[in-house]
């Protein structure tokens, strides 16, 4: 069983490979009600930005290891009247068990963790985006039973999903394309780390033409074109964006098999059209679903769950 006890998670690239195989198996057996495990703690939710799956999914997780969900909105804390990061995180301390913050800047969110004695989860920042991408991968193992000799293939911007994305399939050994217009390419850094990782085992690929990009892949992912708080710069984007779109047209391209990811929400119509995200080669719905099963193993393994 997955044991990540009292660490935190603020990037993909916290984990191992083995301790990714094992949260996935830990989240097959939660998921099949083969293994049931109870944990009787406390955890915060502290979401800057707008969130349906993710609040959901960890309240809903939560719930169903027996603890118990406290939502923070920054607006109706000290937070929103200057109250400095590391006086709110040294005070949550003394009050959870666990906090997932869901912020836009990385470096809130390692401020967090840093004075903050509790195990700390990234729920999402501008830089990454793990608890999706750790769904993503459970989704991809039941539909192919494998990562060896996949490859994705990620179009659009290159934002925090495109990050961890990366990081996540070099993690299991899958090869991944980021195909994204000049200028939006992923974070720099990152793309150095998800090679690190890949170590020449797998590739890591990044390339302007999304028709070559999809060739041969066995799954084709997307995500908005403007991410929250970019919405201003959204119809500017759309152009530039159009021949990223994953249609019926670039699928054709992809494997017989390929298989469809969006993180939701999806904007149809735009980076991906209502034909192929209500297809047969859909599985959305499956991969929601997925991050509350991934994120119930993540707390439990956390908060060593029996």
């Amino acid at each position: 069983m997955a044991s990540l006890s009292g660490r935190d998670l603020l990037s993909l690239a916290d984990l191992s490979p083995k301790e990714v195989q094992d949260l996935l198996q830990m989240a097959t057996q939660l998921k099949s009600q083969k293994l049931k495990l109870q944990c009787n703690k406390v955890l915060g939710l502290l979401f800057s930005k707008a969130s349906t799956r993710t609040r959901v999914s960890f309240s809903v997780a939560m719930y169903q290891l027996g603890g118990q969900v406290i939502d923070l909105n920054p607006n109706v804390t000290q937070l929103s009247r200057g109250e400095p990061v590391q006086d709110t995180a040294r005070v949550l301390d003394r009050y959870l068990d666990i906090l997932a913050i869901r912020t836009f800047a990385q470096q809130e969110l390692e401020t967090f963790a840093h004075y903050a004695k509790i195990p700390v989860i990234n729920a999402l920042t501008d830089l990454e985006h793990p608890c999706q991408v750790l769904a993503d991968l459970l989704t991809i193992k039941e539909s192919f039973d494998t990562f060896a000799g996949l490859t994705l293939t990620y179009l659009g911007d290159g934002n925090n999903v495109a990050n961890s994305l990366m990081l996540g399939c070099a993690l299991v050994g899958m090869n991944v394309r980021i195909s994204t217009p000049i200028g939006y390419e992923p974070n720099a850094a990152v793309i150095q780390t998800a090679r690190s990782i890949a170590n020449d085992k797998t590739e890591v690929i990044l390339t302007h033409d999304p028709e070559d990009a999809t060739k041969g892949a066995n799954v084709l992912y997307t995500d908005v074109w403007a991410s929250m708080g970019q919405e201003s710069e959204a119809d500017d984007r759309t152009p530039i964006f159009q021949p990223y779109q994953i249609n019926e047209q670039l699928l054709s391209l992809a494997d017989l098999e390929a298989i469809v990811l969006h993180c939701l929400p999806a904007h149809r119509g735009e980076e991906i059209t209502d034909e192929v995200i209500e297809g047969s080669q859909s599985r959305v719905w499956d991969q929601a679903e997925n991050r509350m099963h991934i994120q119930k193993a993540l707390l439990a393994s956390i908060l060593g769950a029996e």
